[in-house]
């Protein structure tokens, strides 16, 4: 593994545990696995000039304990360089393994309950705003400060410029929002699967009031990313979607771009 000069609260309470590298996903926090004799933790890593803190994660998961299944924070902190996030394991496996071919429809199913399940928390009282105006205004800065990944564009928009898509953004921004609870990044591998239920979710760094589309446009291009266009349809079906709104969804994955 690699050596960090941890909080020394923090070493005392991982000590003994295995360290594991997660490498799935796009974060830019280092995750670890830490396997335990009793039970296992996850670790988050990442330096305080990061784009996006790991506090966000933290406050999202205290605001959801008891409401959906989440993680628990076992510990949050920094130091001079980073900052840390200590929560507790959800067992099963991510919803994109390959294993789950074999029960499609079964997983489509689920993963349209659980979504509905994120989207029918209440959101009165809610502190988290992911409306379309706070996001604009974010996707903006990040252009400005130039740290909006292009290389990492989804393969219809390789090459393009990122100030480009900032104005393709805002010359396309939908009239109204169906503004529920959303999870923010409701991809395959943030939902975890156990004994062919929902077991849990995570990565809730952001979570928030915002239209719904957020959640199902992510949802439909990690289905089709992961097992293809055909399960699509019972995915939305179960959910309760008769009529996908195909120029909402592609706006939101469009607002992925800078995320």
């Amino acid at each position: 593994m690699e050596e960090f000069a941890l909080p020394e609260n923090l070493s005392k309470m991982i000590n003994g545990y295995t360290w594991r590298r997660n490498t799935i996903g796009h974060s830019e926090s280092k995750t670890y696995l830490l396997i335990g004799s009793s039970c296992n933790l996850y670790l988050k890593i990442q330096s305080l000039a990061a784009v996006e803190s790991l506090l966000n994660e933290k406050e999202r998961l205290e605001w959801l304990q008891g409401k959906l299944p989440v993680p628990e924070v076992v510990y949050y902190g920094q130091d001079d360089s980073n900052e840390y996030l200590l929560i507790t394991e959800i067992e099963g496996s991510n919803a994109s393994e390959k294993s789950f071919e074999i029960i499609l429809p079964q997983l489509m199913k689920q993963l349209a309950y659980g979504l509905r399940a994120v989207h029918d928390i209440h959101v009165a009282g809610c502190p988290f705003n992911q409306r379309l105006d706070s996001k604009i205004k974010e996707a903006k800065k990040r252009v400005e400060d130039n740290l909006v990944d292009e290389e990492n564009f989804d393969p219809h928009r390789q090459g393009l410029k990122a100030k480009d898509l900032f104005h393709e953004l805002l010359s396309k921004k939908p009239v109204k929002e169906d503004l529920v609870f959303t999870h923010g990044d409701f991809c395959l591998p943030n939902i975890i699967i156990n004994n062919g239920k929902v077991h849990g979710f995570i990565d809730w760094g952001r979570a928030g009031v915002a239209d719904r589309y957020q959640d199902i446009a992510l949802a439909i291009r990690s289905i089709k990313y992961n097992f293809g266009d055909e399960p699509i349809h019972a995915f939305l079906e179960h959910y309760g979607l008769t009529e996908l709104d195909e120029t909402k969804a592609l706006y939101y994955q469009l607002m992925d771009e800078f995320f």
